[in-house]
């Protein structure tokens, strides 16, 4: 149980995803239930893309009780980017055109369902991931800060894919608009190769996934050794280059064998660097949201969020 929270800051982003004509309606109800579980909530609505993360910088700013974020993949990314390394926890009201996070939880996707589980929930410390420009040496300039993220990076096909999306398209058809790049940058891609060094381990690869959670996107499960509460990455790389070896990779990633795919590596690591062999452009995300391009320079940073987890969640 949620001790001595009586209070939320409820920070939602009336745009994003299915249903948003009845998104009030469905928030006002949330906030009935939080009321009658002794949680009263402060709306905060998003008016545009990076909102989230000065709402929720001003509610780390003053210790609010509690911050819950209602939105999908890239509204929860933004509120961590406020909230990293203060106390203030945070919970989520599923909706979106996608929730890593809410599958990882077992969290219905159901706002009133949803918001009956915050009282009951505990709050539990854990890592966050965070990404930085780099050399391809893997030296960083913290003057340039780092991106946080929570479920997964990438870069490669996914990081082009994401930075292809319509994002108009996306408003209007959700995640229709992830399959549609998709296919285009099956056919357009070049399948360029980074270099991915680790610790543990280096390779070349055409496709780099960072994760921190066993779900990765739409049905699809690739980092299926990864733990949120474990400080460590699981990567996942592939190195071919044959767009047909890519698409017949497919049906593995959909029953879960991706482990059995010739030219699949994968290992554990807290930090690696990943940067283009030949110059190319490579294109990276973090949690379905772009971020430009290698080298980049990614990092396990422990202790730094409060996540109220679901007393039913498989932790």
């Amino acid at each position: 149980m949620l001790e001595n929270v009586h209070s939320a800051l409820l920070i939602y982003n009336p745009a994003c995803g299915r249903r948003r004509h009845t998104r009030f309606a469905e928030i006002e109800e949330a906030t009935r239930i939080l009321k009658t579980d002794g949680i009263a909530a402060e709306l905060a609505p998003t008016s545009c893309r990076g909102a989230a993360t000065d709402i929720a910088r001003q509610a780390a700013a003053r210790n609010a009780d509690l911050v819950i974020v209602c939105g999908g993949d890239g509204t929860i990314n933004e509120a961590i980017n406020g909230l990293a390394g203060s106390r203030v926890p945070m919970a989520i009201l599923p909706a979106g055109t996608a929730n890593i996070l809410a599958k990882e939880l077992g969290i219905p996707w159901d706002i009133s369902a949803a918001a009956r589980l915050i009282r009951r929930g505990t709050a539990r410390r854990i890592a966050l991931g965070s990404v930085m420009n780099s050399t391809p040496q893997g030296e960083v300039d913290p003057s340039q800060g780092c991106r946080y993220f929570l479920s997964v990076a990438g870069a490669g096909p996914d990081g082009a894919i994401v930075h292809a999306v319509d994002l108009g398209f996306k408003d209007k058809t959700g995640i229709i608009a992830y399959w549609a790049a998709g296919a285009r940058q099956l056919v357009q891609y070049r399948f360029p190769e980074m270099a991915i060094a680790s610790r543990e381990e280096q390779h070349s690869a055409t496709l780099i996934v960072v994760g921190r959670t066993v779900n990765y996107g739409g049905p699809f499960k690739i980092t299926t050794g990864a733990n949120l509460f474990v400080d460590e990455f699981e990567i996942v790389a592939f190195d071919t280059r044959s767009r047909w070896r890519y698409l017949s990779a497919l049906p593995a990633v959909w029953m879960g064998r991706l482990r059995s795919v010739r030219g699949i590596h994968a290992w554990k690591t807290r930090e690696l660097t990943c940067s283009s062999t030949n110059g190319s452009t490579i294109y990276a995300q973090v949690d379905g949201e772009p971020i430009g391009t290698l080298p980049l320079h990614f990092r396990i940073v422990p202790d730094a969020l409060t996540l109220v987890v679901p007393a039913t969640a498989n932790k």
